[in-house]
């Protein structure tokens, strides 16, 4: 069926591939006689109704036990969500799979609880998470971010930068109280001309390239005639 409506949802419901659907109910029979559904009331034994529709998705469909035209017994309900047909539970199902599945989570939480449990005549009770410390090593560790220099750098460079400015402190001088103090700069010397430099590099030169005297020999010693 393309398209589900109040008119055709209990046909789409008595296919064969429904296996829900009991094929000695009433509507069969009303079916085969080419009745309509308003013949229903005035039958006896298990039929099918439209309960509910909330259109186009949502249909449901109550099986019921008809006694006469104004008593019913329900026996089972069934919706239709986008086409696909599912039982409804009832309330006792309901209440005990709620009630199963909270013992269950209580049961397994002690259970989990006194795995952790620790006895020793000594001690006595103590707890012990020896699984959730693994877990915590077994995790990823974030790394840190880098940071652009260390502690020990920082310092390293302040107390040589103390050492440079008590070694060469900056002169200031302030004129008037109050005032911004100016650095005193230092006059340096005036360097020589190039001329003068090389004057005075070629005369030496001239000097120790003139030939020296010749050194004379020290007097012959002669003896004496007695």
């Amino acid at each position: 069926v393309p398209i589900l409506n109040p008119g055709n949802v209990l046909d789409y419901f008595s296919e064969r591939s429904n296996p829900f659907y009991d094929r000695t109910c009433n509507n069969e029979v009303v079916k085969m006689q080419r009745l309509t559904l308003e013949h229903l009331n005035q039958m006896v034994g298990v039929e099918y109704i439209l309960l509910h529709a909330q259109e186009p998705i949502l249909y449901i469909i109550r099986k019921q036990q008809r006694q006469s035209q104004t008593q019913v017994i329900p026996l089972a309900d069934y919706y239709i969500i986008a086409g696909v047909v599912y039982q409804a539970p009832d309330l006792g199902t309901v209440i005990s799979s709620r009630a199963l599945s909270a013992v269950h989570g209580i049961q397994s939480a002690f259970d989990e609880a006194m795995s952790y449990c620790r006895y020793h005549p000594s001690k006595g009770y103590w707890w012990h998470f020896k699984d959730h410390e693994e877990r915590e090593k077994a995790k990823p560790k974030s790394k840190k971010k880098e940071e652009p220099s260390s502690l020990f750098q920082r310092h390293r460079v302040d107390t040589l930068l103390l050492d440079l400015r008590s070694k060469f402190p900056p002169t200031f001088y302030q004129p008037k109280p109050g005032e911004k103090p100016i650095p005193v700069e230092v006059k340096k010397e005036p360097e020589p001309p190039t001329e003068t430099v090389k004057q005075e590099e070629r005369e030496p030169a001239t000097k120790s390239s003139a030939p020296a005297p010749p050194s004379k020999p020290p007097p012959e010693k002669r003896a004496r005639l007695q």
